[in-house]
Parts: structure tokens; C-alpha cells; sequence
């Protein structure tokens, strides 16, 4: 299970950044039938001829027919749908063409937001709350939020425009203060694991901003819908999802001062979206490293709130691999990890988000990148 020390939650309990967890959407009781609305005929690859059957979307528990009016259009249409056990979602995606960078594949940000828009729809399939924030009818009352502690992300292999991807999550208890969320990202079309990741959420007064335990009304509000058993993307040994990011002090090697929120950085609540911390981290980065090499890991610690009127300055500085325990990387097709056995191609830097003249911490992290492959 994910840990995360007392001394972490105490230099996080002032505020941490705001960031939707779950949503809304029918109740599915476990055990009740789904269906599923057709949304087309298919054709075997390569062959040109009709398929046997019709491509569908698992969408609720209750009959959508001609003229039923029941679940919303996104419902029908979206590809995606809670696994036979109820317990984990599963959903699909067409990388677009606006998704890709300069390597002509997905960016770490659209990732990232994949990643929250399949934990949203999770949420929404389950019957959780229209505000975006997943909140529980107990949440509601209490007026509390669910808030990112920290984020852990590793990309085996990146998606190319047009490629779908699977993602499959689900979120467990995570003693009295928070909750985890796991995703597996694999590509549809050969079943390779090619990304996982795992989240620490802490719950919080929406009206004082401050940390509150997880009472057991809550607990037992969304507990229904999580595995029996821990189950971790990430397996915890020999891996880097739990290490402890050491602040990062100045001088730093490479700076990007003075960096500005922009409106559309902004979440439903206000304040800066996680995923914007992500690009404001690489954006100190050297562009030597973004040219030769390309993320393989992003840890992130959330401190702080980052509100829209607020000036950023992002801080990098290399971490040696030598100092470093040993990091994971994908083998095979399998998506199990492995010790890195190329150091000498590995590059690891610490970084920093403060705001700028009073310097309090906004995020840390942590990225490792590996020689990009020649194309």
C-alpha cells in the first residue's frame, strides 16, 4: 500500500492542490445485469468484411432502448465500463491528433488527463456525485473534498496519434486519512501493458481548507465499490513510488521564473488543475535532456494550493542515479518491472514549484528519462 509519513501529511495539511477525484452517474447495484447500447458495426482487420457483431458500450444497469430517455448521451456513447466484479472501470481512448508532441506521441499531460477523465467516469459509474469532485451524500453534508497528496506515474511505452488505449482503475482505502487510486494503461490492440501509476487522496474541508480524517460513514459510503484485497499497480518492492523527494534548495542548476496560471488552468473549483503542475516541472528542464531523452517517471508531491492569481517558479537540478534506489522500467510485453539495466542512459532530476517571492512550496518532484530509441 501506498505510505505517506505523518511528517508528509503535516507539511501537506496547509492546503493541497485541488483536482476532481470522481463524478456523477447511475447507481449500479453489483450483481444486476448491464447492458450495453450498440454503437456500430465492425470489420475484422484487414479483411474488409462485416464483423459479427456490433461494437458496445457498457453503460448502466437498466435498459437503454429506442426512445427510453434513460442515462445520458455520453453515457451511450462513451467505450467504457465497470469490470464483471464491479470493483476496478475499465474505459478506451483514440489518441488525437492535438494530444501529441514533438515526438509525434502523447504527451505526459495527455496521459495524465486520461488518467483523471477514466477516474472521473469511474466514479460517475457508480453514482457519485454531479459536482465533479466524487463526493459521497456524507462528503456533501460535511462540505468535503477529495485533494491530490501525491501522484506517481510511469510510461513504459508512449502512444502514437490514433493508437487506443485501455486504462483500467480503481481505488482502495488507504488508512484513516486518504484513499489510492491505480490505473494500468495497456495498448487495445496487443494487450502490452504500456504505463501504470498510483495517487495518494487526502480528504479536506472545503470551507476551512483544512485535512480531515475519513470518518467511517464515508468509508462505508465508497469502500462498497473498491477490491477486498490491497491491489497495486505498482508493485511496492524495488520501486520508486514511495521514495521520499528531498526539498529542493537554491541554488538551483536550471530555473524558469515567473510562470503564470492561465484561465484555462483553472479546475471547476477554482484553482489550478494538477495536471498543469506537470508542465510547469518540465519547463525548467534543459532542452538538451527534452531533445535526446524522454520521460519514463514522474513523481509528484502536492504541498500546496496554487490559486490563479499566484506567479510560479519551477526548479530543476540533477539527481544522481548513483544516489538513487533502483527505478523501474518495462520488460518484455508484459508490463512487469525490472531493475534499469542501462544507468549510463538514465538521467534523474529533482525539481521544485514555489511561489515566487515568498517562496512557499507549491510541489516537488522527482523525474527519471531514458536515451530515447532512434526512429
Amino acid at each position: 500500500m501506498l505510505k505517506v509519513s505523518c511528517n508528509v501529511l503535516s507539511d501537506q495539511s496547509q492546503a493541497i492542490t485541488q483536482c476532481g477525484f470522481m463524478g456523477r452517474g447511475p447507481i449500479l447495484t453489483r450483481g444486476h445485469r448491464r447492458n450495453a447500447v450498440v454503437l456500430g458495426s465492425g470489420s475484422d482487420s484487414g479483411s474488409g468484411s462485416s464483423n459479427k457483431g456490433p461494437i458496445m458500450a457498457v453503460v448502466s444497469d437498466r435498459v437503454i432502448g429506442s426512445g427510453s430517455g434513460s442515462g445520458s448521451l455520453a453515457d451511450r456513447l462513451r467505450l467504457g465500463n465497470l469490470t464483471e466484479d464491479g470493483l476496478s472501470y475499465k474505459e478506451r481512448f483514440i489518441v488525437r491528433c492535438y494530444e501529441v508532441g514533438i515526438n509525434k506521441t502523447a504527451t505526459v499531460e495527455t496521459i495524465a488527463n486520461l488518467l483523471q477523465e477514466v477516474g472521473c467516469n469511474h466514479a460517475q459509474s457508480v453514482g457519485f456525485s454531479t459536482d465533479g469532485f466524487a463526493t459521497t451524500p456524507t462528503m456533501r453534508k460535511l462540505h468535503l473534498i477529495w485533494v491530490t497528496a501525491r501522484m506517481h506515474i510511469e510510461i513504459y511505452k508512449y502512444p502514437a496519434w490514433s493508437d487506443v488505449i485501455e486504462i483500467e482503475t480503481w481505488c482502495q482505502g488507504e488508512g484513516r486519512i486518504g484513499t489510492r487510486r491505480d490505473w494500468i494503461l495497456k495498448d487495445h490492440a496487443t494487450g502490452q501493458v504500456i504505463g501504470r501509476a498510483t495517487s495518494k487522496w487526502v480528504m479536506m474541508n472545503q470551507d476551512t481548507r483544512r485535512l480531515q480524517k475519513v470518518s467511517d460513514d464515508v468509508r462505508d459510503e465508497y469502500l462498497v465499490y473498491c477490491p477486498r484485497e490491497p491491489r497495486l499497480a505498482i508493485p511496492e518492492e524495488n520501486n520508486g513510488s514511495l521514495r521520499r523527494i528531498p526539498k529542493l534548495e537554491d541554488p538551483a542548476e536550471h530555473s524558469k521564473l515567473g510562470l503564470v496560471p492561465r484561465r484555462a488552468d483553472l479546475d471547476m473549483n477554482l484553482h489550478v488543475n494538477n495536471v498543469t503542475y506537470i508542465g510547469w516541472v518540465l519547463e525548467s528542464l534543459p532542452q538538451e535532456i527534452i531533445d535526446s531523452h524522454e520521460l519514463q517517471t514522474i513523481t509528484l508531491d502536492y504541498r500546496r494550493e496554487c490559486q490563479h492569481d499566484d506567479i510560479v517558479d519551477s526548479l530543476t537540478s540533477v539527481e544522481p542515479v548513483e544516489d538513487a534506489e533502483v527505478v523501474s522500467k518495462i520488460q518484455g510485453t508484459n508490463g512487469s518491472t525490472a531493475a534499469t539495466e542501462n544507468n549510463e542512459d538514465l538521467r534523474q532530476f529533482l525539481h521544485l514549484l514555489r511561489v515566487s517571492g515568498d517562496g512557499l512550496e507549491i510541489n516537488r518532484g522527482r523525474t527519471e528519462w531514458r536515451k530515447k530509441h532512434a526512429r
